[in-house]
């Protein structure tokens, strides 16, 4: 099992199944899987194997996970599938005291590759949850936002 896989298994505990839920701006969402994010998509009849496939090209491929220590990998896939990848991205470049463009490239790779693992992860997640608490969505999804970065912050 890859570490991806691993990454996999863990964050689709926490999105779930088939939800129409009408304050949720993502609309129509099954396993994380949005129709506003992916309008071509059968929301409704997709498979687990779908959403993977979707999940790795779109998020794990795309934010270079795969080139970051596997803690912080983990916390920028599960942003990115939560706040967009470049909202994730600016988390981390901000986690390593880099200006934050959204683009995850040489610079951040290698500040990344300079800076403790945990210090990273600490100062990610604090900038995810001011940022999600900000949201006016919050009411409505903040506790278990809340709770998926606690759990994140009991594997630290």
């Amino acid at each position: 099992m890859t570490w991806f896989d691993q990454c996999f298994d863990k964050l689709i505990s926490h999105e779930g199944g088939y939800v129409n839920d009408p304050r949720d701006p993502g609309g129509e969402t099954k396993f994380g899987i949005s129709k506003r994010a992916y309008p071509q998509v059968d929301i409704n009849n997709l498979t687990l194997d779908a959403a993977k496939a979707i999940y790795k090209r779109d998020y794990w491929d795309r934010a270079q996970c795969d080139k970051l220590p596997p803690q912080v990998a983990y916390l920028l896939f599960d942003a990115a599938v939560n706040s967009g990848i470049g909202q994730a991205i600016r988390f981390l470049q901000r986690a390593v005291n880099l200006a934050d463009d959204g683009v995850i490239g040489p610079m951040t790779l290698a500040a990344v590759g300079r800076s403790d693992a945990e210090a990273i992860s600490a100062r990610f997640l604090g900038q995810r949850l001011e940022f999600m608490a900000k949201l006016t969505t919050w009411d409505a999804f903040g506790k278990g936002w809340a709770r998926r970065i606690a759990d994140q912050l009991k594997g630290i």
